[in-house]
């Protein structure tokens, strides 16, 4: 039998009356928009080396809609219905047996390290957290644990970055790709980027050296002898990537999880899933913070607004992060 759904607002006039229940956006089948729905669920008690967080915000990522569309389901096997969400700011509310890095009340962010962020209390690892620094909200906050700490990893995925080194960046104005670019030109690599003739400057002004706009031309008429690429945005633009690549060169994917059986023989593809990192996450927040680190929050929506975010992802790619506010 399934369950009723509920508006935002029910949920809460309703949860100082039942507070064993919660708002939750999930997916019950594989499907399209009409797929992602608001729905009541139990609330959880943290486990063993967990803490349970109030989420407070929660960023939205594409890999909410390859989920829900059942693109990725041989990559991350689900048992369904399944809460959507990877990412989030909050605050502790209880301790789980054994956690002792956080208390009540410290307000933290990060990675989930699997599914459920799109909820009001989440039980989350907390060797996966750490304590917000100040100069953060937590709606800001939401929108950083994965990309940045991803775009690190993915940038190195494939070995040491050099100075000298030229770099292909596909979908350098989103989430990932900002990042990656900061680290790339860091790094005293030359930087290659793709983007819309609207992100063009944009990516520019993070350091890329070479910009190139997709609408208007070829990025393999621009980029050649490419050392790696970074390719976020997958499809046809990594079937065309591997005439730029020198002979020795590499391609990391996040988005074709077929990579693997799509590289031709003689080349080096690679498929890259973001692991959890706390001391990297940690680092990197601060110099947000800090603003030596730039981070583009370009959207807030509230909780309701979580479901129809996750499909603009789709068809609307956007500079920046889009992150829910579950206040609103």
């Amino acid at each position: 039998m399934q369950r009723p759904i509920f508006s935002s607002s029910q949920l809460r006039n309703e949860e100082t009356e039942v507070t064993t229940t919660q708002r939750a956006v999930l997916i019950r089948a594989y499907g399209g928009a009409a797929a992602a729905e608001i729905a009541e669920i139990a609330r959880p008690a943290a486990g063993q080396g967990q803490v349970l967080v109030r989420v407070r915000a929660a960023g939205v990522n594409g890999i909410d809609w390859k989920v829900r569309e059942g693109y990725v389901r041989d990559a991350f096997p689900l048992q369904l219905p399944a809460v959507l969400g990877i990412e989030l700011a909050g605050t502790v509310e209880a301790i789980g047996p054994v956690a002792s890095r956080f208390r009540v009340g410290d307000r933290v962010m990060g990675p989930l390290g699997r599914l459920g962020a799109y909820a009001d209390f989440v039980t989350v690892d907390e060797a996966n957290l750490v304590r917000t620094p100040q100069g953060l909200d937590d709606v800001h906050a939401a929108g950083v644990p994965v990309a940045v700490v991803a775009a690190w990893q993915s940038l190195h995925h494939a070995g040491p970055i050099a100075a000298g080194q030229r770099i292909l960046i596909h979908g350098a104005a989103g989430g990932l790709g900002g990042y990656a670019v900061q680290y790339a030109k860091r790094a005293g690599a030359e930087v290659f980027a793709t983007a819309s003739t609207a992100h063009v400057e944009y990516v520019r002004s993070l350091g890329a050296d070479h910009v190139i706009d997709y609408r208007t031309q070829r990025f393999e008429s621009v980029a050649r002898d490419i050392d790696l690429v970074l390719d976020y945005v997958g499809g046809e633009v990594l079937d065309r990537s591997w005439q730029v690549l020198t002979r020795d060169g590499a391609i990391v994917g996040t988005s074709s999880p077929d990579i693997l059986a799509r590289t031709p023989r003689g080349r080096r593809g690679l498929w890259f899933m973001n692991k959890p990192d706390a001391a990297l996450l940690e680092r990197l927040a601060a110099e947000i913070a800090q603003g030596t680190l730039i981070s583009k929050l370009n959207d807030v929506v509230g909780f309701d607004g979580i479901p129809a975010a996750i499909e603009r992802n789709r068809t609307d790619p956007r500079i920046g992060k889009v992150v829910a506010d579950f206040s609103r």
